[in-house]
């Protein structure tokens, strides 16, 4: 979200600086003429693009992705701290990945 490593705090990473989406997201979307899909990755990127459409929690928006198609893809953050996320949420991989795989083969064919 904000193009740079926010560091670490007392409980973990930081959260993303707030000003550099607005900054920078917009003028670079401008550049960027024929995106098909904008893989919202984490939570701090699902509530800003999705905004009030964004479920409570990350796994209800991932849950619900196919709502968010075509032009937006929510998926967790890939860090391993996500690894228990990821076993107590078998179903990603069986029914998100796939289609994300899916729309990036077709993207680039």
């Amino acid at each position: 979200m904000g193009f740079c490593y926010p560091g670490k705090g007392k409980t973990g990473d930081l959260p993303p600086r707030t000003e550099c989406a607005p900054q920078w997201h917009e003028p670079l979307f401008k550049e960027l003429k024929h995106v098909e899909l904008v893989i919202l990755i984490g939570m701090y990127a699902q509530k800003y693009y999705l905004e009030k459409t964004a479920k409570k929690t990350l796994t209800e928006t991932v849950d619900n992705f196919q709502a968010y198609l075509p032009k937006f893809l929510p998926l967790p953050h890939p860090s391993p701290r996500n690894r228990f996320w990821l076993t107590k949420n078998p179903w990603f991989k069986a029914e998100v990945l796939p289609v994300l795989q899916k729309k990036v083969n077709n993207i680039l064919k």
